[in-house]
């Protein structure tokens, strides 16, 4: 396709896709196909990659998520985002609207729900979006565009052009997404978020877009900060705005005349809060005239035309009837109340987490207590507290054996946690397998959350190696599998088998082993069995590993089922030596540390320069840091290395001192 009919279908594609985008995430109706919208946007991506020059601001391929940019620059907001002030009580929103009307007599009011996530700042000049900010302190806040370019539901380029508009939304990770990412969290063994603002807040500020856009979030807009080339004066008209421009608005918003119609409001989205598909904290009134705002003003913290009523959360008591003990992926065992089923929040709760021993001990919870329920953010049912004990039952005690392997569980000094180190047992397995197939470990492509659970389900995987004996006829007479399919996840598993020896290591989940200290561990001993004959003190020689680390890996290795285990990955062909290889050693000695956006590598190509000739990488700027690597936007760690004089060096520079890498 030569340049002039590309340039001519990219467009066609983007308006067709940011048309489709539209319908299904602000409209929530879908007319093509998820196959059709995909095919639609590889072809897009295939002109763009052979035609750069025609990515635009407005293109929907920036949805999926770049390269990560490693800083947040400072944004500093034009107009204000202010916070409201709160209020708890019906009686508070009266003595509001009492201080309203002796300024503004005649005022009415816009009721609309107080969304429950993060406040964020999105900036159109000629109707493309162009920077998108948090609210920070109100005045400065955080660079987050590339992040909210992932959000499907934030316009990238608007139904009509304008040459300026800022308007304020909030971020939020609907209540079904949060779910479903608390229970991937759970299987691979990490710490769940406690809520979906946090949730949100979370991935919105993640280095690398990729894994925002993984998270699914959401917007609803609510407020225009600044506007040139249209005028709207009141808060309802400019929400009706804003939403004929293509922005995702807060579901419901109404106006009233009188402060009864107000609270009757905020009575009614407290009755329906429940049955929301997001988190709400309250409910917001505003003035709705912008000339009474302007007369009203705001105080040094809040605005004096609007005020954030706020739910309470709901308790509940309930009988304690019976604690569950689960086994999560790293082995520990986590404790769940069984309870008589109350009604929390809209939902029927008959479970809640008990964390760990030291809250059950600091609780003195008994089989038979009767216990106040409540849900953290309105999603996680927990006990908030005792209110009569059980006398004729003893205080509940974490089993010291595993319930799922009979192995004995431990509990380390300075931890919580109880846990079985047997690293076969049985209900660990599934997490194991999703760690071991993972992009940083094995790498095996195809072999997901869902695909591996499938396996487990119908006893075609009983243990890792088995990953390793699949048979092609038994995955292709899996449902919506077959044959192709089949041989590509068999191919993807007999490729993986050639990875270096790091990745085997870190994909064996070994407490306290990451992705990079299983590679200097490599680095230090070669293969398998030097690993596994070290002693504590020579793996403590290596630079960056301390006790807790070293402790971790000559424990683990010592186990009989490590041993077992590594002989029958041995068998099946695993790389069992390591496959780095130092080039030369010039930069012996030397620490670096990347930050900002690097045009010319990758972080990690960078970094694995510098560890193949001898030197270490950091993510953190240290006095015993040798030399930054800085790209563009580089940020606290530019600044901090200055304060230290610490050597700061560009790509050229860096390229000076690896060009005879190859000579």
């Amino acid at each position: 396709m030569d340049f002039e009919k590309a340039e001519k279908r990219a467009k066609e594609l983007r308006d067709t896709l940011n048309y489709h985008i539209y319908k299904y995430y602000v409209e929530n109706t879908n007319e093509i196909s998820d196959y059709d919208y995909d095919m639609l946007m590889r072809e897009l991506s295939k002109i763009e990659n052979e035609y750069p020059e025609l990515l635009t601001p407005d293109s929907p391929t920036h949805r999926v998520g770049g390269k990560a940019d490693g800083q947040f620059t400072s944004v500093t907001h034009e107009v204000r985002m202010e916070s409201l002030q709160d209020a708890f009580s019906e009686d508070e929103i009266r003595d509001f609207d009492k201080r309203v009307r002796e300024i503004c007599p005649d005022a009415t009011y816009v009721v609309e729900p107080k969304i429950d996530g993060l406040s964020v700042s999105l900036e159109y000049r000629d109707g493309v979006l162009t920077v998108g900010s948090t609210r920070g302190d109100g005045d400065v806040g955080e660079n987050v565009t590339a992040n909210l370019r992932t959000v499907r539901s934030v316009p990238l380029r608007l139904k009509k052009e304008l040459p300026l508009i800022e308007v304020r939304g909030e971020v939020y990770m609907p209540r079904e997404t949060f779910a479903e990412l608390a229970r991937k969290q759970d299987m691979n063994g990490e710490k769940p978020f406690k809520n979906p603002r946090n949730a949100a807040a979370g991935s919105l500020r993640q280095k690398d877009p990729s894994v925002t856009s993984q998270r699914k979030l959401d917007i609803f807009c609510f407020n225009i900060q600044r506007l040139e080339g249209a005028s709207v004066s009141s808060h309802k008209q400019s929400l009706d705005f804003i939403k004929e421009l293509g922005f995702k608005t807060v579901p419901f918003y109404t106006r009233f005349d009188n402060i009864d119609g107000v609270i009757n409001e905020i009575r009614r989205i407290g009755e329906i809060r429940d049955t929301l598909s997001f988190d709400i904290d309250g409910a917001v009134v505003k003035v709705n005239s912008f000339a009474d705002r302007e007369k009203l003003g705001s105080t040094s913290k809040f605005p004096k035309w609007a005020a954030a009523f706020k739910y309470p959360p709901e308790e509940k008591e309930s009988k304690l009837l019976d604690i569950e003990i689960n086994v999560g992926r790293t082995g520990v065992l986590t404790p769940t109340g069984i309870f008589e089923p109350v009604t929390l929040a809209g939902t029927l709760v008959g479970r809640a987490t008990l964390h760990n021993e030291d809250f059950i001990r600091e609780k003195e919870l008994r089989i038979g207590d009767i216990c106040v329920l409540s849900k953290a953010g309105d999603i996680i049912p927990e006990v908030v507290r005792v209110v009569k004990h059980n006398e004729d039952s003893d205080v509940y005690s974490i089993p010291d054996i595993c319930p799922s392997c009979g192995s004995k569980t431990v509990r380390e000094d300075g931890e919580a946690a109880v846990r079985c180190i047997n690293p076969e047992c049985p209900a660990q397995l599934l997490r194991n397998l999703i760690h071991f197939c993972s992009r940083d470990a094995m790498d095996i492509e195809g072999m997901g959350d869902a695909i591996l659970e499938i396996f487990v389900e119908k006893g075609l995987i009983k243990n890792t190696p088995d990953i390793y004996t699949l048979k092609k006829d038994e995955i292709a007479a899996i449902d919506r599998m077959g044959d192709r399919s089949a041989q590509n996840l068999i191919d993807a598993a007999e490729k993986s088998k050639n990875n270096d020896l790091y990745r085997f290591i870190y994909a064996l989940g070994i407490r306290h082993i990451g992705q990079k200290a299983s590679k200097l561990l490599c680095d230090k001993f070669r293969n398998i069995d030097a690993v596994m004959s070290a002693a504590k003190e020579e793996i403590l020689s290596i630079d960056g590993y301390g006790e807790i680390m070293a402790d971790s890996i000559v424990k683990f290795m010592a186990k009989p089922e490590t041993k077992d285990l590594i002989e029958r990955f041995r068998a099946l062909g695993i790389n069992m030596e390591s496959q780095s290889e130092v080039k030369d050693t010039r930069f012996a000695g030397m620490t670096f540390v990347l930050t900002g956006a690097l045009s010319h590598y990758t972080r990690d190509e960078a970094s694995e320069i510098i560890e193949s000739l001898g030197g270490k990488t950091s993510k953190s700027v240290s006095k015993k840091t040798t030399c930054v690597l800085a790209g563009e936007d580089a940020g606290s760690k530019l600044r901090k290395a200055t304060e230290l004089g610490i050597r700061i060096i560009n790509e050229d520079e860096f390229e000076e001192m690896i060009k005879a890498i190859d000579n």
